[in-house]
Order: C-alpha cells, then sequence, then structure tokens
C-alpha cells in the first residue's frame, strides 16, 4: 500500500512523491482523464529572455536531453504505464512543443491511443526571441488522445461552443502565459496557467471525475480540478514542487480565495461564467475513493 505525500481534508487532492515509472504499477485506480507535461528536453544551456532579463533555458538534470532514443523510450514507458491506469473511455492530454511532441504523437499511435485532436496554445504574452534570427517562439502544442480506437469518449461541445461566441471551437487556442497571482504560493519552471487546464478539464470530464498528473510539478492540474469539482492525484519526484503544490491547496480550501480565482481564471466570457456554469452543471451521483 502507498503512503500519500500529502492527502487534503476534502479527500479531493492527493499527492505522492517518488518515480512516476515505480509508483504508477503499485496503483490500483482507473482514472478518467490524464494531463501530464512530461519533460521537454530542452535543457541545452541556451539562453532566454524573462521578464525583460537574460536567463538561462535550463530547467534542472530531468529535463536535459540524452538523444532521440532515450526520449523515446522514456515516453513509451511512461505512456504504457498511464494507458493502463486509464478507464477504457478515458482520455488524455499532453503537453509539449518541437522537442519532444514528434515523439510523443508516434509513441501514442503505436500503443494504440486514438488521436483526436492536437491543440495549438498560443500564448499572448510570450518571452521575446533572444538571437533575433527565427520568429518568436509563442505556442506550444497540446495532443488530446482517447485510450481506444473504438471506445467513445467524453466532449462537452456545447459548453466549448459557448465560449466560442456560440460557434464550433477551433483547435488553436489563445490564452495567456501564467499570471503572477498563480505563482503565490511559490515558482515552478514549467508551470502552466489555470486558463489552459481548466479548459481541458471542462471539455474532457464530468463532475467528480478522477484526473492524473504523473509529472506534478506545482499541479496547476489538482488546482483545476478542484475548482472545478473534480478529484486529483498528482506525482512528482521533487519534494519542493510537492510542497507548492500542497501550499497551494491548502489556499484554495479558503471559500474566498477559491472563488476568486474562479473569476480570475481566463478562457471564459466574463468573471462570473466559470461559477455559473459549475453552478448548472449536473451533479453526478457517481463518487469512488481513491484506490491506491
Amino acid at each position: 500500500m502507498l503512503n500519500p505525500y500529502f492527502i487534503s481534508t476534502d479527500k479531493k487532492f492527493y499527492l505522492l512523491k517518488g518515480d512516476t515509472k515505480v509508483l504508477l504499477p503499485q496503483i490500483n485506480h482507473k482514472f478518467d482523464m490524464v494531463f501530464a507535461d512530461p519533460p521537454y528536453f530542452l535543457s541545452n544551456n541556451g539562453l532566454s529572455i524573462q521578464s525583460g532579463k537574460i536567463v538561462s533555458v535550463n530547467k534542472g538534470d530531468w529535463d536535459k536531453s540524452e538523444g532521440y532514443e532515450y526520449m523515446n523510450d522514456f515516453n513509451r514507458k511512461w505512456l504504457s504505464l498511464v494507458r493502463d491506469k486509464m478507464k477504457e473511455n478515458g482520455t488524455i492530454w499532453i503537453s509539449g512543443t518541437m522537442h519532444n511532441i514528434f515523439s510523443i504523437g508516434q509513441i501514442l499511435t503505436e500503443l494504440g491511443f486514438k488521436i483526436l485532436n492536437v491543440i495549438t496554445w498560443e500564448k499572448t504574452n510570450p518571452p521575446p526571441n533572444f538571437s533575433c534570427r527565427y520568429f518568436t517562439y509563442s505556442t506550444e502544442q497540446i495532443i488530446w488522445a482517447r485510450k481506444n480506437e473504438k471506445v467513445p469518449h467524453y466532449f462537452n461541445y456545447d459548453l466549448m461552443k459557448q465560449l466560442n461566441g456560440n460557434k464550433q471551437m477551433k483547435d488553436v487556442w489563445k490564452l495567456p502565459a501564467i499570471a503572477p497571482w498563480e505563482k503565490s504560493c511559490g515558482k515552478h519552471p514549467t508551470q502552466k496557467p489555470l486558463s489552459v487546464l481548466t479548459r481541458l478539464i471542462l471539455a474532457s470530464t464530468k463532475p467528480n471525475a478522477w484526473i492524473l498528473d504523473p509529472f506534478t510539478g506545482s499541479s496547476t492540474t489538482g488546482i483545476a480540478a478542484n475548482l472545478a469539482n473534480r478529484r486529483f492525484l498528482g506525482i512528482d519526484k521533487e519534494e519542493e514542487f510537492l510542497v507548492i503544490s500542497k501550499t497551494r491547496k491548502l489556499e484554495i480550501e479558503n471559500i474566498k480565495k477559491a472563488a476568486q480565482y474562479r473569476q480570475k481564471i481566463g478562457g471564459f466570457n466574463d468573471k462570473q461564467q466559470f461559477e455559473l456554469f459549475l453552478f448548472e452543471e449536473p451533479k453526478s451521483e457517481y463518487y469512488n475513493e481513491l484506490d491506491l
């Protein structure tokens, strides 16, 4: 039996400390949705600009490239393990850039997933290009795939259309990068914004769904999940990031703070739309405990 690093008092937010490839085989639970932000393998001693300052692109040893064979083996291993923990109608979202997204797409197909979309997230405030020899990098890709070719997946088409002026939502999302208020509990080098995670969670899950993040970092996935009345398990090796994750969850246990954050999250037509949707969303009677 696994010993969680943290369990919230409402039993809707769990954290495990360790290597996801070691811990996943020990979990008995099946998840409705997975979001994964795996290493992009782009820490190559290059330089970038952040908040007007020249900074290194290096994120840590976990992000250093060791060649294509290593990358493919890494992606094949964790994706195989994650697939085994998904419900038969479950879906997975995986973020990346040109450094790793082609490997991930190849492995997904190899393992029998059906790729549904490749979302292009266009950042409204990207950092400028340092060398001035290329176009500014302003996008990331997010692959959406379901576990099985022939098992239907859940998609909240009506909500996505509503958020897009009553027109079909396209696969290009123009959403802001992370805002300062999202770093109130500490900083993670690859932290994703709540606007992106909230949208994909609402698009592909129902209330009380269990969501897994095998590379949880500062657990934006979990915060978005809990703010949207979903449940969450995150895994990470680094205790400093798990501390941030835990602190972020404790922060939104304050009802006023949670409501404030729902109003701040981008991607909605007005500040009240997220709260109103949750109020009107059909409540699921299905509720199962996390089986570790």
